[in-house]
């Protein structure tokens, strides 16, 4: 009797989408293939051994050239190994090359990553599109988004430092390699292919892997997509999530106490002995330049304070300042500052 074929699967056993289960027991069944087995050994050492190999493209921009074994070896041998490949690759990097405290949570940008790449590229027919989209979106989808509460998780709890979730220097530095990084990977994947495919441990199938005009006006197009949503994105969180909102106890004290000096040397009808400030909230204006404060002033009331003085209050939040009977709220103020901290305005708040 011969074998029926999934109607989601070709002849030559490809699908064009991974959401069937016959693609997903392909992928499953990857893990009792001895050859595929050796193959993605062969990928997690290449994979740890290339992650302190980078090339350069620019100043301060080098390409790691780790994802080119990810994106082959996912490509290779699907979603499910890949999966457990970027387990051991992520937990093997950090014992031979660790470069600080080990943090678990990593582990899930290596895992996605490999997911991502097996997705777009096991058992599926090979073009410049497919491969710049699956670059695409580990970049955006694994680089910018998964990364950012992860690193802000390992600030907080390795560190003890607040993260800034626009962070500009890794932000721009993903946009600026994607291009680079798409054209290495469409290049290396079409001089990797063949040979693989005669070793029978390649599942896809090659259909061009060459530039073309729509191949390069896609790839340009993607990457003013992504240069769009960072701008986009940057604006609507600096105007509208405050700062205040990640500081750390050390973090919340001295912006408490900035702001109280500059209360005190902007109305000099408060007195210093008696007087609390708190950082209500702190937005910066994208591009700007500028962080505008909004700052509740407070008066100590000597019957309750028992014996504290404005410098036992530094550490209060906007909550915490509002329930403490010994303050009395007075005004709350606007204040704006330039980059270097110097008061550009000052006036009660509207």
């Amino acid at each position: 009797m011969s074998s029926k074929t999934p109607a989601s699967r070709t002849a030559d056993g490809l699908y064009a989408h991974p959401f069937s289960r016959s693609y997903w027991r392909d992928a499953a069944a990857e893990f009792r293939n001895t050859r595929t087995l050796i193959f993605a050994a062969l990928m997690i050492a290449l994979r740890v051994a290339f992650k302190t190999l980078k090339i350069p493209v620019g100043p301060y921009l080098d390409i790691n050239t780790a994802f080119l074994i990810n994106a082959l070896g996912a490509m290779s041998f699907g979603p499910v190994v890949a999966v457990a490949a970027a387990a051991v690759t992520d937990t093997l990097g950090c014992l031979l090359f660790p470069s600080g405290p080990y943090f678990f949570p990593f582990i899930f940008t290596e895992i996605a990553g490999s997911l991502i790449f097996a997705l777009f590229l096991y058992r599926a027919r090979i073009t410049v599109w497919r491969v710049v989209l699956a670059r695409f979106s580990v970049v955006f989808l694994v680089n910018l988004v998964l990364q950012t509460p992860i690193m802000s998780l390992y600030y907080a709890m390795v560190l003890g430092k607040s993260y800034a979730w626009i962070d500009y220097p890794r932000i721009i530095k993903n946009l600026a390699l994607f291009p680079f990084e798409a054209l290495v990977l469409v290049f290396f994947l079409h001089a990797a292919m063949p040979p693989l495919e005669r070793l029978r441990v390649m599942r896809s199938r090659s259909e061009s892997l060459i530039f073309t005009r729509r191949g390069i006006a896609g790839l340009v197009a993607l990457s003013l997509l992504s240069a769009g949503i960072f701008f986009g994105g940057s604006t609507w969180l600096h105007n509208n999530v405050s700062l205040s909102a990640g500081y750390t106890a050390e973090e919340r004290r001295d912006a408490n106490e900035s702001a109280r000096e500059r209360v005190l040397a902007q109305d000099p009808s408060l007195a210093a002995g008696d007087t609390v400030a708190v950082v209500e909230s702190a937005y910066r204006p994208f591009l700007s330049g500028r962080t505008v404060w909004t700052v509740a002033v407070y008066t100590l009331d000597p019957a309750r304070t028992d014996g504290k003085t404005p410098a036992d209050y530094l550490g209060l939040s906007k909550s915490k300042a509002a329930a403490d009977a010994s303050l009395t709220r007075q005004a709350t103020v606007r204040i704006e500052t330039d980059a270097a901290g110097t008061v550009l305005s000052y006036g009660p708040q509207e």
